[in-house]
């Protein structure tokens, strides 16, 4: 079996920044940005953030689908012969698609807050009576986002540790024989 060190590097690497600094900004930024000195403070840390992240964020969602191509062409004979692998290749392409539509969907909602700056809110994904309609709108979508997307790319990261113990000689030799016995 060929070895597929860069495209897992780049699987592997891209997928964790995606998962782990979305639920950064979640945990931290988000409510970190409420210590601001005053309510547009709180718009204007929060969105200078999550504007630093977004260019980050898509380097390293670039880096997982172009490791996930390489992936997949690696594996390509697994995926036919080993009875499991192509299910759990349907399940994690269905997730990596939902994580972008996710992903995609927060960016655009993000742009509508970080268009006004230094917005008063009280804090990354909560408003103010100030805050005006649809920043408020959108941060109450924001709010749920920021939590389904960690979700969403933490199931993917469980189904990669799925698919690496699919890879096991054991587990290989046992799907192939069920594939072909039946």
């Amino acid at each position: 079996m060929a070895r597929n060190t860069v495209s897992r590097s780049l699987h592997d690497l891209g997928l964790s920044a995606w998962f782990g600094g979305t639920l950064a900004n979640a945990v931290a930024l988000n409510p970190a940005a409420a210590a601001a000195d005053s309510a547009s403070g709180t718009g204007a840390v929060a969105n200078t953030g999550w504007d630093r992240w977004t260019p980050v964020n898509a380097v390293a969602i670039g880096a997982h689908l172009i490791g996930s191509v390489g992936q997949l062409q690696g594996n390509t004979g697994r995926i036919k012969a080993q009875e499991g692998v192509g299910s759990m290749v349907s399940v994690k392409t269905g997730l990596t698609v939902a994580a972008l539509g996710l992903t995609a969907y927060s960016r655009v909602l993000g742009r509508q807050v970080s268009e006004h700056t230094a917005v008063p809110v009280e804090s990354g994904t909560s408003s103010t009576a100030s805050t005006p309609p649809a920043v408020a709108a959108a941060q109450s979508k924001l709010k749920l986002l920021q939590w389904a997307i960690p979700a969403v790319t933490g199931a993917l990261v469980v189904v990669s540790a799925f698919a690496g113990e699919q890879e096991r000689a054991s587990e290989t030799h046992r799907g192939v024989v069920k594939r072909l016995v039946g």
